[in-house]
């Protein structure tokens, strides 16, 4: 009976622990009243976290605040160099690395491009071990204060020790990304696909605040999605939903990278509205090749055509998913749909109001991300983060200098 209480007195502090670092996290700077009112936790509690997290150096106090009548309030935030976490993007044309501090602030990054006809993961393997180490040569930071690696990757996980990959538009079949890796890291990996990352920066940091159910489009060669129902990221039976990219728009249309005919990618990713143009470009042209096209289409009735087609399939795309998914948000990212959106999306929106149901369409809104083009690799670098938060110890070291 005693340990049952000592084990229960324990899980009560790790998970005032827990709920007062993700408030901070998510709503900093804040004094100990905004974290007791957030929270709901006394106020006693609240002050008796914050004097551990002060005390272990994850917690500063960054200022004073006015308050109502009395003496100024102490405001709290995440200290900057009490640790590190790295987020990785495997895209389609390149591999991005990105180091951030506690506060999400990047302070080192690592690009290599990628043949996005070519995926050959050993290349990739090195690139991102390449990039672990650049980046923390370039931000003067000890590797022992990384706390873990997020790797957003192309694909379904099968999450385990080896971290399977499959992602028949890359020829990955089961590849064994987590042990290629750790045989070149010892830093913590954690492993996600890179839509569903962006869809949890997104939801974190950028468009989705404060919604509880939304969808997240990422579009950039291809075309995926995150499912966000009730502040969660939906992943289904294997991990696969949200494929967005492959739900059929046209019977027997054109024939998609992933073999199937009609797939919305093979209309609405970039890869796709370039070839329809007469313009399938090498790695490090698609974003320039993709602006030109945006550019021409006042002129060029062959570009405006195209990008017409394009808002249109997008557009009856996310009214699929208004019409099954009642989502308060749809929110349009990634590299190429933050330049297709910038143009088109009242057009996009057209489409949808178009294509759905009335009640649910009116329910809904569709807006741009508001993160840029390196939200996955910031969505990945929540994954070790979302660890830490919730009580993982898997620095040792103490604050850096």
């Amino acid at each position: 009976m005693r340990d049952r209480k000592r084990g229960t007195v324990r899980d009560l502090r790790r998970d005032n622990r827990a709920a007062v670092l993700w408030s901070l996290y998510l709503g900093q700077p804040r004094s100990r009243q905004d974290l007791s009112m957030a929270t709901g936790l006394s106020a006693a509690s609240v002050t008796n976290v914050i004097r551990e997290l002060l005390d272990e150096g994850i917690v500063v106090e960054i200022g004073l605040a006015d308050s109502d009548g009395g003496r100024p309030r102490a405001m709290l935030g995440m200290n900057p160099r009490y640790g590190y976490v790295i987020g990785v993007d495997i895209g389609e044309t390149r591999t991005r690395v990105e180091l951030f501090d506690l506060t999400m602030s990047e302070r080192a990054k690592a690009e290599f491009p990628l043949d996005p006809y070519k995926h050959d993961v050993n290349v990739v393997v090195a690139q991102i071990l390449s990039g672990l180490d650049a980046v923390i040569a370039d931000s003067g930071v000890d590797q022992a204060f990384v706390i873990g690696v997020g790797i957003g990757v192309p694909g379904v996980i099968e999450q385990g020790p080896d971290a399977l990959v499959h992602c028949q538009t890359y020829g990955w079949d089961a590849v064994p990304l987590g042990r290629m890796l750790r045989a070149g890291t010892t830093l913590p990996l954690h492993f996600d696909n890179g839509a569903k990352t962006m869809g949890q920066a997104e939801m974190w940091f950028g468009g989705g605040r404060g919604a509880r159910n939304a969808v997240v489009v990422l579009i950039g060669s291809g075309v995926g999605a995150s499912l966000i129902f009730d502040g969660t990221n939906y992943r289904g039976a294997t991990s696969s939903a949200a494929e967005l990219g492959h739900i059929i728009v046209v019977v027997g249309g054109r024939k998609c990278r992933c073999g199937s005919t009609g797939c919305l990618e093979a209309y609405a990713g970039a890869e796709a509205i370039l070839e329809r143009y007469g313009r399938p470009m090498a790695a490090d042209d698609q974003e320039a090749a993709l602006g030109e096209l945006l550019d021409a289409a006042g002129t060029s009735a062959l570009a405006a055509a195209i990008l017409d087609e394009t808002a249109q399939f997008l557009g009856a795309g996310i009214a699929s998913l208004i019409n099954l998914l009642n989502p308060e948000r749809v929110i349009l990212g990634g590299w190429a749909g933050l330049q297709l959106g910038g143009r088109l999306l009242p057009q996009i929106r057209e489409s949808a109001r178009q294509h759905s149901l009335r009640h649910p369409f009116a329910a809904t809104t569709i807006e741009l991300g508001q993160l840029g083009p390196g939200a996955v690799a910031l969505g990945a670098a929540t994954l070790p983060m979302e660890s830490f938060l919730n009580g993982s110890r898997t620095r040792a070291a103490g604050p850096a200098a």
